[in-house]
């Protein structure tokens, strides 16, 4: 029970920071709902709710918390809409897209590391979300079985954004995804009667690998 509350203090001064920079209510509420505890290696609990980026292993990072609640607010969720995630991590930007779309709406995330995608699958059924499946494959070919999607959220940074995942995305949806090697922006890419891109803001991200992404060694 102590150990509780003092994670609910973290949150409570994490949403406060948060608020400080300009991140709206809805995905305050939100954030104050995901036990960013559940997401990270135990070594790092006590920094559970810093806001900055934490190792999950092999060169993967959890994001920072403003991070994934600027996505959030670029893509304005909404509930019962169906999302595509491209990196699976450990589940926590899942379960706040999760959060935000309601238990009426779902979340496909693709992730290319089979131990992430059972990682991500145990922290999220513990935290007790239903509406998020992981599944193992190769991110930047989306996931056509479930498409078209109302919003697409990537959380590696890709060479420009793959055709898959904008052939994927509904007319009129929206898609928050880093660009860059070296040098990174954060976009937000809308599916109109053309594609429009929004540079949002400087960002550091693991690569995204795969067919249309960054190639291995």
């Amino acid at each position: 029970m102590e150990e509780e509350s003092k994670y609910r203090e973290g949150r409570k001064r994490l949403v406060e920071h948060l608020r400080r920079q300009g991140v709206s209510e809805g995905v305050l509420t939100v954030m104050m709902r995901v036990k960013r505890h559940l997401f990270v290696p135990p070594h790092f609990g006590d920094q559970a709710y810093a806001d900055y980026p934490l190792p999950i292993g092999e060169g993967q990072t959890i994001s920072a918390p403003h991070m994934v609640a600027m996505m959030c607010d670029y893509l304005e969720l909404k509930k019962g809409e169906k999302v595509l995630e491209i990196g699976a991590g450990s589940g926590y930007h899942a379960a706040v897209i999760a959060e935000m779309i309601g238990d009426e709406g779902h979340i496909y995330s693709v992730e290319r590391i089979q131990w992430l995608v059972e990682f991500s699958k145990e922290n999220l059924q513990r935290a007790g979300y239903k509406n998020v499946t992981a599944i193992l494959g190769d991110g930047t070919l989306g996931l056509p079985e479930h498409a078209p999607y109302d919003k697409i959220s990537v959380t590696c940074a890709a060479p420009d954004v793959p055709p898959p995942l904008l052939e994927q995305l509904k007319t009129g949806g929206k898609m928050a995804i880093p660009i860059g090697k070296y040098r990174q922006a954060l976009y937000l890419v809308e599916k109109k009667n053309g594609v429009e891109r929004e540079r949002k803001c400087d960002v550091v991200f693991v690569p995204l690998l795969g067919r249309y992404g960054f190639k291995t060694k």
